[in-house]
């Protein structure tokens, strides 16, 4: 009795998690994904750093697993902007030390410049 009590549950557990929900969720998070992108033209480059994952690694003031703001605006000066920009994109390593940078190729250049306008502000 217990072993049909315990099936019935699972085969109750599987058809909740079944594809066809999983398919709403994935399309609602297409949809959502594709006006959020564009729309990221209009933000400023540390509000766009906030939507992406640039947090983990790096802060204004202090290093962490990559250099801080300030430090790469201490390095860096706007005639370097098309450089950084691309190393948002297309990732980097070396420059900081043995830990890479991931790549974001689902920034746009355009931002991207934005974001490394940003970094640049944050000179001392």
């Amino acid at each position: 009795m217990k072993k049909i009590l315990l099936a019935g549950m699972l085969g109750l557990l599987i058809i909740s998690c079944s594809k066809k929900e999983n398919t709403a969720e994935v399309a609602a998070s297409s949809e959502t994904a594709a006006v959020s992108e564009p729309a990221k033209s209009n933000l400023s480059g540390d509000q766009i750093m906030e939507t992406l994952d640039c947090s983990g690694c790096h802060s204004v003031n202090e290093r962490m697993i990559g250099p801080s703001y300030k430090e790469i605006a201490g390095k860096y000066s706007e005639k370097d902007t098309e450089l950084l920009a691309s190393k948002i994109i297309e990732g980097g390593s070396g420059v900081w030390g043995s830990v890479p940078m991931a790549a974001h190729p689902q920034v746009s250049k355009e931002d991207a410049k934005k974001m490394v306008e940003y970094i640049l502000s944050q000179k001392k």
